[in-house]
């Protein structure tokens, strides 16, 4: 019949969907925050660490990961691909929809696992 409610042969499942419900809604709510907070702070990093729109800054960590690493191994210029290809391409032309996303869902994970660990250290 439309708009009956479902019938429960107990009530375990209410329970259970009770006892679930605040975490569902904490993990949800620190997930947000933490895939937002990723999202807002990402081109913010990166232009501190020294990867700007207008190339990598001199004397900045950029410069030092582009000069010793990535430089040396390819005998004077960056590989494409390479962290440091990747990171400078996001630092002049901004996250795209894939990097957002990705972004996002990692500042989600480490947000849940941040208060995963502060839940557990309280006990």
């Amino acid at each position: 019949m439309f708009g009956a409610r479902p019938k429960f042969k107990s009530n375990t499942n209410l329970k259970f969907f009770y006892f679930l419900s605040p975490f569902l809604v904490t993990a949800a709510v620190v997930g947000t925050i933490g895939a937002g907070g990723a999202v807002v702070a990402a081109p913010f990093v990166l232009g501190a660490v020294g990867f700007t729109a207008v190339g990598i800054t001199a004397g900045s960590w950029a410069a030092g990961m582009m000069s010793s690493a990535a430089a040396v191994a390819n005998g004077g210029a960056v590989a494409a691909g390479t962290t440091v290809a990747v990171l400078q391409s996001v630092g002049a032309a901004g996250l795209g929809a894939v990097a957002t996303a990705a972004t996002a869902s990692g500042g989600a994970a480490a947000a849940l696992a941040l208060k995963e660990a502060l839940e557990s250290a309280a006990t």
